[in-house]
């Protein structure tokens, strides 16, 4: 694995599109957590999710087609300390087997299973007025199948500042650094969550959800249980390849907007259920070389997206 220095791999803002949604993806410390943890809340608070994933067939310019399904897990606990500040340790496993079929201009397939395993730290300290401060270390290994551990290794932390000016009205602001495989970026984020009507609320995806939270939704309140919510977001995964793949030791990414249509459902206060429907539009799929440079980046038609996201709280 090449050390996270600022070398002529690392690339600034390299697209503007890609370092907001890196920055959402990351999320805030109160954004981080997997499923809806109260600010207010105290004592130890254990939590868990899991979200099967479906993307369909979707043809790549140049001929041929993939596909993927997967499933991410989440778990982890918060705990208040000091004067009302929140600390948490979330662990992170995803799960992702792409299909390609027919002749394509990565002359194959470019890799098959991708596996991330992870965990991030986020941490709020609260100050006056309604301010609080975040920060959010994390470390992740995103490898393909037969990818070297010691390579695959990405790592990076969040700082914001948030001001509340009601329960129901944050946001804020911060910024992010992250090495992501030859690939050192820093950028501005934002974070939002503003209820402007009893029943409309406009606030970031859920962060264990398909989607990712590198975006916003529009969320409506059908009943005390009920919710349906619209929105996009800014999806980017970069994982190493294998050793013995077509591009040894390379790197590949697969990015996005997914456009989505989502129906929750709160079973009390301790278990929901998040259904997704949509599609990935914009989407290109990337291969570089061992040292991050590109060999290949090929766009693919608007793709179907199905998903679904069960959070519990114990």
């Amino acid at each position: 694995m090449k050390r996270c220095v600022l070398s002529r791999h690392a690339r600034s803002f390299r697209n503007p599109a890609l370092a907001a949604g890196l920055a959402l993806a990351s999320g805030a410390a109160f954004a981080q957590m997997p499923v809806p943890i109260a600010p207010g809340a105290s004592g130890v608070t254990p939590f868990v999710s899991v979200t099967p994933l479906w993307q369909g067939r979707a043809g790549l310019d140049g001929g041929g087609n993939f596909s993927a399904w997967g499933a991410y897990l989440r778990a982890g606990a918060t705990t208040t300390f000091g004067d009302r500040n929140i600390g948490g340790a979330v662990l992170n496993y995803d799960y992702s087997d792409y299909s390609f079929s027919g002749s394509n201009a990565f002359g194959g397939a470019p890799w098959s299973v991708v596996q991330r395993v992870g965990a991030s730290f986020p941490l709020v300290f609260r100050g006056g007025d309604g301010w609080a401060f975040g920060v959010t270390p994390s470390v992740d290994w995103f490898r393909e199948n037969g990818a070297n551990w010691g390579d695959s290794l990405t790592y990076g932390a969040i700082v914001t500042a948030a001001k509340s000016f009601a329960p129901d009205k944050r946001i804020g602001l911060g910024v992010a650094g992250f090495y992501r495989l030859e690939d050192t970026t820093f950028f501005p984020l934002l974070v939002v969550d503003w209820r402007f009507a009893e029943r409309w609320r406009l606030l970031n995806p859920l962060p264990a959800g398909p989607t990712g939270p590198a975006g916003l939704e529009l969320d409506y309140k059908l009943t005390e249980d009920w919710a349906l919510g619209f929105g996009a977001a800014w999806r980017s995964v970069r994982f190493r390849l294998s050793e013995s793949g077509p591009t040894p030791n390379g790197v590949g990414e697969e990015r996005g907007v997914p456009l989505f249509l989502r129906a929750s459902r709160n079973f009390g206060p301790q278990s929901s259920l998040y259904l997704y429907a949509g599609a990935i539009v914009g989407g290109k799929l990337r291969v570089e070389d061992s040292s991050g440079n590109e060999l290949r980046e090929v766009s693919f038609n608007p793709q179907p997206l199905l998903g679904a996201t069960f959070a519990y709280r114990f």
